[in-house]
């Protein structure tokens, strides 16, 4: 007799949960207890894939006998930490299912929503994303930088990536297997998925503070993210060069006309050499900002040459 749980980690499932994570030993057992109830009372086939991106503590063993108690969980070793983004599109690339839905092993995402985003997507919609209304535990400096960011990149890139996002979100199978075919290496999934297109809506929702654990973005990877954002999505940098020279040289000449204007009226003014002096520094700042507005695009090319895989797959377990 075929089991309810084997029919449910069926090879062609419906939904495929892709779960990043990293250094999570505090939380996966409650991220267990909490997502399948939720899954389950989809009354839809599902898979859950864990992707451990070369956890230090104890995730690699609990996910292993997670795998080994439920059969519908999946886990992807990496081989060592390749970052939040290649985890996610670790696990995209292994979805089975007819759509996924990614989601935070830290349950600050509440896996509740997910009946929402079902709901939108049996209405047509094929990429159906969550929005924060609220962002409970977070300092009033991270919620600021979040707000005007995303604000900003709005503004600066071509294409309308929705504000107040991250990943946590569900995508059809269309738009997986679009996805799947875009290879760059310095990925903001959250951009890309807007970039593809097709039928998008939202959810709104209040995220909860974390379950246990560390933040696993810092101010350091937040701001890398942040520029992997901006340089993938936007050429405005290298615009912003263009400009920036426009406006040096023209005050380059405003300042020559004004010194020939003072020494033809015989004018002894003596702060002539401050402000050629604070001119100098400013033409040098403005080129050691273009300069590395450059470099980070050529860094990226460099990346794009090299065609190294995006991650590494040590091990797998589970069906």
């Amino acid at each position: 007799m075929v089991s309810a749980e084997t029919l449910t980690s069926s090879s062609n499932p419906v939904i495929s949960l892709v779960v990043p994570v990293y250094n999570e030993d505090k939380v996966i057992e409650a991220f267990h207890s909490r997502i399948v109830p939720v899954l389950e009372k989809t009354g839809e086939t599902f898979e859950v894939i864990c992707v451990n991106d070369g956890s230090r503590d104890g995730s690699a063993e609990m996910l292993d006998e997670l795998c080994a108690r439920d059969h519908r969980f999946r886990a992807l070793h990496f081989s060592r930490n390749f970052g939040h983004q290649a985890a996610v599109s670790a696990g995209i690339d292994a979805a089975r299912g007819q759509c996924a839905v990614i989601i935070d092993a830290d349950l600050q995402d509440p896996p509740e929503v997910i009946q929402e985003m079902l709901d939108k997507w049996r209405q047509g919609f094929q990429v159906v994303y969550a929005q924060r209304r609220a962002r409970a535990g977070e300092t009033g400096m991270k919620r600021a930088t979040a707000h005007v960011f995303y604000r900003l990149l709005g503004r600066i890139t071509e294409i309308d990536v929705p504000v107040d996002t991250g990943d946590f979100a569900l995508i059809d199978r269309k738009v997986i297997d679009v996805m799947k075919s875009m290879p760059e290496h310095n990925r903001y999934l959250r951009g890309m998925r807007a970039w593809v297109g097709f039928r998008q809506t939202s959810v709104q929702f209040d995220r909860a503070e974390r379950f246990a654990g560390e933040t696993k973005y810092p101010l350091r990877r937040m701001l890398r993210l942040a520029l992997d954002g901006i340089f993938s999505l936007s050429k405005t940098p290298l615009r912003m060069a263009f400009w920036l020279g426009m406006i040096t040289t023209t005050l380059s000449i405003l300042l020559a006309l004004v010194l020939l204007v003072a020494k033809l009226a015989g004018s002894e003014w003596n702060g002539r050499l401050t402000l050629l002096f604070i001119l100098i520094l400013f033409v040098g700042g403005v080129q050691l900002v273009c300069v590395g507005a450059v470099g980070e695009y050529v860094g990226r090319i460099y990346d794009e040459v090299k065609q190294r895989p995006n991650y590494i797959i040590a091990r797998t377990s589970g069906s």
